[in-house]
């Protein structure tokens, strides 16, 4: 019932795949298994697109209800049932300075709770939040605010896009770089199946640029990227809240003009949270603070 909702939302099979981070085919049948199983057509299938019968126009109204429903009776009664986790996707590359002060903030004040950390791409940590498999999660901001239109976002504080580069990289004795000379220069990528936002920010940034970047490598993982940085393969975006996992094993130099900050920030579902979520969403708001 939410692979459906999903595709009815996305008008499409493909996008809702991504969206959901299942494979196309599967979720093909498993709409077709619904259908199957109460005995007519949610879906009016074309080349492109999908779009709904008259009788999957009701059946959409009447689904979303029946998860929300689902989705609060499992949240009363984990409560009953004593079950004292918070489930928190995290994305430690912004959030690993602060972390530790939050974590120990929150076991202060809320003792009786456990937080349960998932280091999940954006993407997983959305879908985890509106799907009620994460009490909240932190994330750096989508550029499509529409992704978010279901989800509370609440800013905790906002990054700069850099160039990194080699320490022994020509760019070295300099403090900043233009975007056009940047975009001169060989780029390190993270793959689009695993990172989908990725290439949009890149697009974004160099959008007033007439050369685009060079993409000469691409890693599946920040880990792998700035390996590649540090051994001259090439320069990578990257942002001055994650200065602090390489010192000064690579330079970072501003861009200029200086691109538009990208907001990093707590979602959570729409409504009433619990206290404990309440809680850590506070203390969150306290520890990015004592960084500005």
């Amino acid at each position: 019932m939410r692979y459906f909702v999903a595709v009815a939302e996305m008008e499409n099979v493909s996008r809702a795949a991504l969206k959901l981070h299942v494979s196309q085919p599967a979720l093909s049948r498993q709409i077709r298994d619904l259908e199957d199983e109460i005995g007519f057509s949610l879906l009016e299938r074309t080349a492109k697109s999908v779009r709904l019968t008259d009788a999957g126009r009701k059946f959409l109204d009447d689904a979303r209800v029946l998860l929300q429903n689902a989705d609060e009776a499992v949240t009363k009664a984990r409560g009953i049932a004593g079950k004292h986790e918070l489930l928190v996707g995290d994305w430690p590359l912004a959030t690993g300075r602060m972390m530790p002060a939050l974590l120990r903030a929150y076991q202060q004040a809320v003792p009786n709770v456990h937080v349960k950390l998932h280091d999940w791409p954006v993407d997983q940590n959305i879908v985890g939040v509106r799907e009620g498999r994460l009490q909240l999660a932190i994330i750096v901001a989508p550029l499509k605010a529409k992704a978010l239109d279901d989800l509370l976002f609440q800013k905790l504080m906002s990054m700069r896009a850099s160039l990194a580069a080699s320490c022994d990289h020509p760019f070295m004795r300099r403090q900043s770089v233009s975007l056009a000379e940047a975009a001169r220069e060989p780029f390190i990528g993270l793959v689009r199946e695993k990172y989908p936002h990725c290439p949009e920010y890149v697009a974004t940034i160099f959008a007033g640029v007439n050369e685009k970047p060079r993409l000469v490598e691409e890693h599946d993982g920040w880990a792998g990227l700035f390996s590649a940085v540090r051994a001259g393969t090439g320069v990578a975006l990257y942002s001055d809240a994650f200065s602090y996992m390489f010192g000064d094993r690579v330079k970072l130099l501003r861009l200029t003009p200086e691109p538009k900050r990208v907001p990093i920030g707590i979602i959570t579902r729409k409504g009433k949270l619990s206290p404990a979520a309440e809680k850590f969403c506070q203390c969150a708001k306290e520890a990015f603070g004592a960084l500005r």
